[in-house]
C-alpha cells in the first residue's frame, strides 16, 4: 500500500528541482567547454598549422630537447641533422616537434638585435 503522505512530499517538488539540476549540469558542462575542451582545440590547430609550414632548412626544437635541421620531410617522419656533425641525421615523427624557427625570423632576429646595439 501507497502511503499518501509520501506521494505528497514527492510529487510536490520534482518539477522544480529536476529543472535546477538540469541547469546546473549544463552550466558545468559550458565551464568545461571554455576551461579544457576549447583551449585544448586551439593548441591543436596551433600545432597543426605549425606542421604544415614545416620546410627543409628550418630549425626545430624536439619534445626531447634537441635541436636540429630538417634535412627531408614526409608525409609524417622528417630526417633531421642534430648538431655540426653532417653524419648525424635521424628519421623522427613529426609529432615530436616541439618548435620550429624559420631562418628569416632568425635573420629578421639578428638585424633588430645589431640596430639596437
Amino acid at each position: 500500500m501507497l502511503n499518501p503522505l509520501f506521494l505528497s512530499k514527492t510529487s510536490s517538488g520534482t518539477g522544480s528541482s529536476g529543472l535546477v539540476m538540469i541547469l546546473w549540469i549544463v552550466i558545468l558542462f559550458v565551464f568545461m567547454y571554455f576551461l579544457m575542451i576549447r583551449p585544448q582545440q586551439k593548441e591543436t590547430k596551433k600545432k597543426n598549422a605549425l606542421m604544415n609550414s614545416l620546410a627543409v632548412g628550418d630549425t626545430i626544437l624536439t619534445t626531447s630537447g634537441f635541436y636540429g635541421v630538417v634535412i627531408d620531410i614526409d608525409d609524417d617522419t622528417i630526417i633531421v641533422e642534430f648538431g655540426s656533425n653532417k653524419n648525424c641525421r635521424i628519421p623522427m615523427q613529426k609529432a615530436a616537434i616541439a618548435a620550429v624557427e624559420k631562418p628569416e625570423d632568425a635573420a629578421k632576429e639578428e638585424t633588430t638585435e645589431k640596430k639596437s646595439k
